[in-house]
């Protein structure tokens, strides 16, 4: 099961030679059904898997999602808001290999719509072997939700996957989840610091386990990607590939690591399949979207390396 509180419709345009203050003509926009949960189940759907896709969805753009969603055979519960639900843009600047973002923060979920939303997820929970909670807050529910989440997933014994960042990141953390993916800037922010070295963000992801966190995925770009435990730190060096849109790559790191998981495979296998998805995705044009056969071939060429424990 996904969980998506705040999805969005991205909308991806090619803007060469991108400049602040400046008009562009571009072509039309690849228009997807995002938000980083949704991003995880297309690639799951694309991996054989079936997840439950559920969040909150509102007005004409969530009516749009909800269709995009069917036509794209994912199961889907979300709870329908009065609140329109946001679009994000992005610009791509392949001659400059840089892009531009503005995500609009989304809607606002009433009590009675959260209420509602908690009594789905409970009931959708009893079915679960596995949840994947992503993406940023939306507005009128509260900050310590994703710890709320973690609990309820606690109690009913069923691992959860975190993928968020800022303050909604520190108070998911204290919800105990099986498993956390930052970036290098995401933990950076955490510690409160500008940057920080490989062993410094291998220390943090420590402590982050050392408070209950099983596992911290530190997705590394271009530099691979490191999994933290209690027990091994394992380090993942990947190919480089042609990127065309990076947009999604987390989200897929974090399915390929989902999938790993269900599959009970090694940890290092499971490593693999999230970087593998995360290049995979970097490789295509759409947000969320991998090419099986592309998985399969860069599986064969991402090594795993056991670090020193620190």
């Amino acid at each position: 099961m996904t969980i998506t509180l705040n999805p969005a419709i991205d909308i991806a345009y090619k803007v060469n030679h991108f400049r602040i203050g400046h008009g562009h003509r571009v072509e039309r926009g690849r228009k997807t059904a995002g938000g980083k949960g949704l991003n995880v189940s297309r690639v799951l759907k694309r991996l054989g898997d079936s997840p439950v896709c559920t969040g909150f969805l509102g007005g004409i753009n969530g009516k749009w999602i909800m269709d995009q969603l069917e036509h794209e055979g994912l199961d889907q519960t979300f709870i329908e808001i009065k609140d329109e639900t946001r679009t994000c843009l992005a610009f791509l600047d392949e001659e400059n290999g840089n892009q531009t973002e503005l995500m609009e923060k989304g809607p606002f979920v009433s009590a009675e719509e959260q209420e509602e939303f908690e009594e789905t997820l409970k009931q959708l929970m009893s079915e679960a072997s596995l949840i994947i909670a992503s993406g940023s807050l939306v507005s009128g529910i509260p900050v310590s939700y994703y710890r709320e989440i973690s609990e309820w997933a606690h109690a009913a014994r069923i691992p959860i996957l975190l993928d968020t960042s800022g303050e909604a990141l520190e108070k998911g953390i204290e919800g105990k989840p099986f498993l956390i993916k930052p970036n290098k800037a995401e933990l950076c922010k955490y510690m409160n610091q500008a940057n920080l070295s490989i062993d410094e963000l291998i220390a943090a992801a420590k402590n982050i386990c050392a408070q209950g966190v099983r596992y911290v995925l530190l997705s590394l770009g271009k530099d691979g990607a490191i999994l933290v435990g209690d027990d091994q730190i394992l380090r993942a060096e990947i190919p480089t590939v042609p990127v065309v849109n990076a947009v999604g790559s987390g989200d897929s790191m974090v399915a390929g690591m989902a999938y790993g998981l269900q599959k009970k495979y090694s940890l290092e296998d499971c490593l693999k399949w999230a970087c593998a998805c995360g290049i995979a995705n970097a490789m295509e044009w759409e947000t969320g979207t991998i090419q099986p056969h592309a998985v399969q071939e860069l599986l064969e060429k991402i090594q795993i390396k056991q670090e020193a424990k620190l």
